[in-house]
C-alpha cells in the first residue's frame, strides 16, 4: 500500500460508530450504502468506512437521506 501525501492517519470506523456519528439507525447506514451515497469497503461480513470520508459528507452535504 503506498503512504499517504499527509502523514495523518485515517481512521477506520465500524458501521454502528457511523450510526451513533449521524444520529442514524444502523439499517440507515446500510441503506446509504446500498443507495451509494457513503462509500465503505466490507471486513468479512461488516462495513468499515473512513472516518475523513464521512466528515466530507457531511460537510459538503451530499448525503440524500433515503425515504
Amino acid at each position: 500500500m503506498k503512504p499517504r501525501d499527509d502523514a495523518t492517519p485515517r481512521r477506520i470506523l465500524t458501521t454502528a460508530e457511523v450510526a451513533e456519528y449521524l444520529h442514524v439507525s444502523l439499517g440507515t447506514v446500510h441503506k446509504l450504502v446500498r443507495l451509494g451515497q457513503i462509500s465503505a469497503f466490507r471486513i468479512g461480513k461488516g462495513f468499515r468506512f473512513y472516518s475523513d470520508a464521512i466528515e466530507k459528507l457531511i460537510t459538503d452535504r451530499q448525503i440524500k437521506w433515503p425515504g
